[in-house]
């Protein structure tokens, strides 16, 4: 059967003018999905943004992309000339467009059609009798909003709803995209059409009946039959109703019993069924035709075991201290364990599947059950969602609201209604999408915010409305949980291995160590004059590796921490082997922390994941595009189900001390875990020694188990490292190993141990 929709791909040109009421002087190919900065560059034959050497603003100390400063202050222009068969009797002509970045305007042979502030609302419109073939497309950019990032200690007035980590931050320079970022084309469709199919249900209170709906908007009314069919995760057939056409919304209701549950990552199987939509004309032939993935599921935020006895409130009449943050999936307590999701791309319009395959691949392996999406970055392409919900990854979606006080004048509050209510009809489908988030950073003093700013209550009212059952959030963080630290090492000396140990916080939604990229990664991007020793002034600096924030000149490289160690490096791979190095050791310490604070702490997410280009330092886990850095390993060492695993005060030793630690049984698995032995040895290169033996009696599913202290007199360390294991009896895949320290007498001295 020929397919009943049949898309046109449109040829499209791009210019820009200075004035809105004259043309473009020349007009160049455009890409599209893309951004007009890469059109324009592919042109003029420039390097990549992302390989090109960028220029350092010290004054307001943020890296710009000078060569493409002046593209966001213009006006651009895409025209194409339609190119398409009329459509039969039947049928009718469509012209959609997914997305454009950021203020636009569509006009055909020079009439307007739509006018939109806004990247995150689709426009389509009926043109069967408004186009003929040769006709004039035009979309219309306006330049970008203006906004200058002002001071940590300044809030930073927002009167747009334009994601604004593109105009500058601690790992991404000043380079702001304008374009049509999403799929824009013509497409054949029959007269009488779906316009859309949405599969909703609710769980009964035991998880073992969902009562299923069929939520259905056609374009019109006509002859004809409506066919809905559900397939469970084995392609067994659950569901098989049919509905005359009788109007243009339809609703159809069905019961699956015992429905198989969609479980995130290291919970069960996310399972999916396959709900599909078929309308048929009055001779039962299929003319459209819609198919969904459904996950049945029920995620609360429920307050820790805890709260209630919360000493911080002792004495006083019993109210909630803290907004609950633990993760309730199918009625399981779940420590959610993951990290914050930034732009896989300067560029939304240019990210393609096979990267996000390659990133959430990583976070999948890595044992990963949560993604932050972050406020400040563009809200995702569906694909995405589409993987995790695969991937049994939940997702904490954000508003793109970031680090500034939105201030809600009439015209911002309309915009940011249309925009947020978009979002959450296009995503609240996804079994992987756990919860709301008003923004990033909200209640802080660069920001200023509260819970009764007009922003942050229309978006909980739109939350409400749309998708009730889904959990909201005003921002990140709120009292009981912390953003940060963001180093190894913090200025008064103090390690994560101590800060963390000594904190209670109920979560842990933004922290990080950080750490230069790889060698050839560098190779590419900083010039060989530049590339040893790295120094502020340089390319090292305009990636981020110096000066990144504030008055920190240091960050994120940060080189005075790793010669406290191990003394001035003597060549590039040094500096990227230690930065490596205190990176995984110290992200190993964090995540293990907080999971040893459980229930208490039921979240700990690392800044960040992934970064939008390619920067020489930073806290990231993957280098650009999705390249592991090797602290990805130790996080996933760190998060795995179940381990053994050893707090220990400090990363530095000496010969002579007396070595501590707190042994520990973690468990986040959904299964008991049986009695047995851990052994502690003590790893100086080739010799071995048994520093304590545990015989533990198991521990529940989902909980942990605190062990006996470890007390043990150093003798010579010999190298300048040395290694601390962990051993399980009969399950090796639940062993852990420590890379720490010895501050020998020479401690310029380095070998690996």
């Amino acid at each position: 059967m020929k397919p009943s929709r049949r898309r046109i791909e449109l040829a499209w040109t791009v210019g820009f003018s200075r004035d809105s009421r004259f043309s473009p002087e020349e007009f160049v190919p455009a890409t599209v999905p893309g951004a007009v900065q890469l059109d324009w560059a592919r042109a003029r034959r420039w390097p990549l943004p992302e390989y090109a050497p960028l220029k350092f603003t010290a004054s307001d100390n943020v890296v710009v992309a000078t060569d493409y400063a002046w593209m966001e202050e213009v006006f651009w222009l895409y025209r194409t000339r339609l190119d398409f068969e009329r459509p039969r009797r039947g049928q009718r002509l469509f012209l959609v467009i997914g997305g454009v970045d950021y203020k636009w305007e569509v006009r055909l042979n020079g009439r307007t059609l739509h006018r939109y502030e806004g990247m995150f609302a689709p426009f389509e419109a009926d043109l069967t009798s408004r186009a003929r073939p040769g006709d004039l497309l035009e979309v219309l950019v306006w330049p970008a909003p203006r906004w200058r990032r002002l001071s940590a200690e300044s809030a930073l007035p927002l009167h747009f709803c334009k994601p604004p980590f593109s105009y500058g931050w601690d790992f991404h320079p000043r380079l702001v995209p304008l374009g049509i970022w999403q799929d824009a084309f013509l497409e054949i469709r029959p007269a009488c059409h779906l316009k859309s199919t949405e599969t909703l249900y609710e769980l009964s209170e035991k998880l073992d009946r969902a009562d299923t709906r069929l939520e259905v908007v056609l374009n019109q009314a006509g002859p004809g039959l409506l066919r809905w069919r559900v397939l469970d995760p084995q392609g067994r057939r659950v569901i098989d109703r049919e509905a005359r056409l009788r109007c243009t919304r339809i609703l159809l209701r069905a019961t699956i019993e015992r429905p198989q549950l969609w479980w995130p990552n290291g919970q069960g199987a996310a399972a999916l069924y396959r709900s599909t939509t078929e309308l048929l004309d009055g001779k039962g032939n299929r003319i459209d035709t819609q198919t969904v993935r459904v996950g049945f599921r029920r995620i609360r935020l429920v307050p820790h075991e805890l709260n209630w006895n919360d000493p911080d409130i002792a004495g006083f009449p019993v109210t909630r201290n803290k907004p609950p943050i633990t993760f309730e999936v199918n009625g399981r307590r779940t420590f959610a364990k993951g990290s914050n999701w930034v732009s896989p791309d300067l560029f939304p319009g240019r990210i393609r599947d096979r990267t996000l395959r390659r990133l959430l691949d990583l976070a999948r392996t890595s044992h990963f059950n949560l993604l932050r999406c972050w406020g400040g970055a563009p809200v995702p392409k569906d694909s995405l969602y589409e993987m995790c919900d695969e991937r049994g990854l939940m997702v904490w979606q954000e508003f793109p609201l970031a680090c500034g006080r939105y201030e809600g004048t009439p015209d911002d509050l309309r915009v940011l209604d249309r925009e947020s209510r978009s979002i959450i009809r296009r995503l609240r489908s996804h079994p992987s999408l756990a919860l709301w988030c008003g923004g990033n950073e909200l209640f802080n003093a660069w920001s200023r915010m509260t819970d009764q700013d007009l922003a942050l209550r229309l978006l909980h009212r739109n939350c409400y409305a749309l998708d009730r059952e889904r959990p909201f959030l005003m921002t990140s963080p709120l009292f009981g949980w912390a953003h940060g630290g963001y180093q190894f090492r913090l200025a008064n000396g103090q390690e994560v291995f101590d800060y963390f140990a000594k904190s209670r916080c109920t979560g842990y939604t933004e922290f990080g160590v950080p750490a230069p990229a790889g060698v050839d990664l560098l190779r590419r991007i900083i010039p060989v004059d530049e590339l040893f020793p790295p120094r502020p002034g340089t390319q090292w600096e305009a990636r981020h590796a110096f000066g990144a924030w504030s008055a920190a000149k240091e960050v994120w490289l940060d080189l005075p921490c790793a010669e406290h160690y191990f003394g001035p490096a003597k060549n590039l791979e040094q500096v990227v082997e230690r930065g490596q190095l205190l990176q995984s050791e110290g992200l190993k310490c964090i995540f293990e922390e907080a999971r040893r604070q459980k229930p208490v702490c039921s979240i700990a997410l690392n800044w960040c994941f992934n970064e939008p280009w390619p920067t020489a330092a930073n806290n990231s886990l993957v280098s650009w595009p999705a390249s592991p850095k090797p602290g990805l390993k130790a996080v996933a060492a760190a998060l795995r189900p179940t381990l053994a695993s050893l707090r220990i005060p400090k990363f530095s030793w000496k010969a002579g001390e007396t070595f501590t630690g707190e042994l520990f049984l973690l468990n986040d698995a959904p299964r008991a875990i049986p009695a047995g032995v851990i052994e502690v040895y003590l790893v100086n290169g080739r010799v071995e020694r048994l520093l304590l033996a545990w015989e533990h009696p198991g521990t529940a599913a989902g909980a942990n188990l605190q062990g006996p202290g470890l007390r043990c007199k150093l003798g010579d360390l010999g190298p300048s490292l040395f290694v601390v294991a962990l051993r399980v009896q009969d399950h090796p895949a639940w062993n852990s190993v420590y890379t720490l320290h010895c501050a020998c007498s020479d401690r310029y001295k380095w070998r690996k141990a």
